[in-house]
């Protein structure tokens, strides 16, 4: 069957049933478990009378099964960017419903997704999935500006384009491989290229996340992979190890250092590929970075123009045919354009988003806590969130009586169940009152003093 295959093919008929949609350690699913599983969730879902559900998965098998019996079933994949029980229960306005692979605390209807038997016959299903409608959506969840979450909508057509663009600029060097990721499906960079890709292009896919870099030594030889990863993940490489037959090695949502890229070419045998995008805008531009000048390239019907000192993105990955203002400061160079820092509250702190508004409403609702600012911090190299607190009478005595340390650890302990890890400050500062300018304005350059 000709590739890539849009989401409303993936479950195609005439497809063989023998072909391998995943595998996790010596089991591989097949289409036609898949089929199987796909159709028995859809039923489930057919009598619930909820239309938006979260998808909260790690597997990604099971993740392709959720979603596409969401999708045949006629109600909205809804992917919150995480599977933290307290945010879901403070969220539930954003779904009906939850689909999950383990039972979670939360309130409200939920359904656990299981995988067939590996005994069980996926012969006699005599039920065919619904057709996808045309119009079909998925519901994303990012970090807004204003400490909200923010959604975006993503149509599956725009979706099926970008495994498509993709496919494109990659056939030759994705074919015969399997795909293998460090990141999951709760974001668009897993979901693209975890999931769209390797199911629009006949790759068999890997269910479980890789955590370590153990994990990516130890697979079997007698394959050839597609590594999906983060700069997170490869500054973390052991370059003891035995390399795995890594064929095409794939990096998104910050930029790794030179010198980590050389290394990991020196241990893979690959140059790494960077992809920049966001969840608003899908892809945008690549680079293979064989030194470190290496400039970004636009995909196909991508363009930039300048307004003003802002850039506004022109693509037809996008809802909007007026394009969309960039966060980030680019400049054009002769081969292409390099990136030149981001606006804006919400920053990459290991490639995830972070809110820095909802750093501070998180902090301003703790006891004690009359006034917050978060910033970025850089310290040997990485970075990590810093804040700057003004408090309360009784709780800066507190803080001066214990020497900070405690209360520091207090905090971040009743930040742990609201942020992601790295979201949660490392770095703290106390003042009498946070410094403004004339115009009532933050001096963030004078905070950012505080850290040095």
């Amino acid at each position: 069957m000709k590739h890539p295959l849009p989401l409303s093919q993936w479950l195609n008929p005439t497809r063989p049933d023998e072909t391998c949609i995943a595998w996790l350690g010596t089991r591989e699913w097949q289409l036609g478990e898949l089929r199987h599983d796909v159709v028995t969730l859809m039923q489930a879902l057919h009598a619930q009378p909820g239309t938006r559900w979260a998808l909260c998965f790690e597997n990604s098998y099971l993740f392709v099964v959720a979603l596409l019996a969401t999708l045949h079933a006629g109600k909205v994949p809804v992917i919150p960017g995480h599977c933290r029980v307290s945010l879901l229960n403070e969220q539930q306005d954003l779904f009906d419903g939850i689909l999950s692979e383990a039972s979670l605390d939360c309130a409200g209807p939920q359904i656990v997704v299981s995988a067939r038997s590996a005994s069980t016959s996926t012969h006699g299903h005599d039920i065919t999935p619904s057709p996808i409608a045309a119009d079909s959506v998925i519901e994303l969840f990012t970090s807004g500006s204003t400490g909200q979450p923010k959604k975006i909508i993503k149509p599956v057509a725009l979706l099926d384009a970008e495994a498509q663009m993709l496919h494109t600029r990659f056939e030759q060097r994705l074919d015969g491989c399997r795909v293998v990721a460090s990141v999951v499906p709760q974001h668009l960079y897993g979901l693209t290229f975890r999931i769209f890709l390797p199911m629009a292009c006949g790759m068999p896919l890997h269910a479980s996340m890789l955590y370590y870099a153990e994990q990516l030594s130890a697979l079997p030889a007698e394959h050839r992979y597609v590594f999906i990863s983060s700069p997170a993940f490869l500054k973390r490489l052991d370059a003891n190890l035995i390399p795995p037959p890594v064929s095409m090695l794939l990096s998104a949502g910050g930029m790794l250092p030179w010198k980590e890229v050389k290394e990991t070419q020196s241990w893979l045998k690959v140059w790494l590929d960077e992809i920049y995008g966001s969840t608003e805008t899908g892809v945008i531009a690549w680079r293979q970075r064989i030194d470190n000048g290496t400039s970004w390239q636009l995909f196909p019907g991508v363009t930039l123009r300048a307004e003003d000192d802002e850039w506004r993105l022109l693509s037809p990955l996008l809802n909007d045919e007026q394009g969309l203002l960039l966060d980030d400061m680019i400049e054009l160079v002769d081969d292409g354009f390099r990136l030149a820092g981001r606006r804006g509250r919400v920053v990459k702190i290991e490639e995830k988003r972070v809110s820095l508004s909802e750093i501070e409403q998180r902090l301003m609702t703790l006891e004690g806590i009359e006034d917050a600012v978060a910033l970025p911090v850089s310290r040997g190299g990485r970075q990590g969130i810093g804040v700057v607190l003004v408090l309360t009478e009784s709780a800066r005595q507190q803080w001066q009586a214990n020497g900070g340390k405690a209360q520091e650890q207090a905090w971040r302990l009743a930040l742990m169940p609201w942020l992601e890890s790295v979201a949660v400050p490392r770095y703290w500062r106390v003042l009498d009152e946070i410094p403004v300018n004339s115009m009532n304005k933050r001096v963030y350059a004078q905070l950012q003093e505080l850290f040095s």
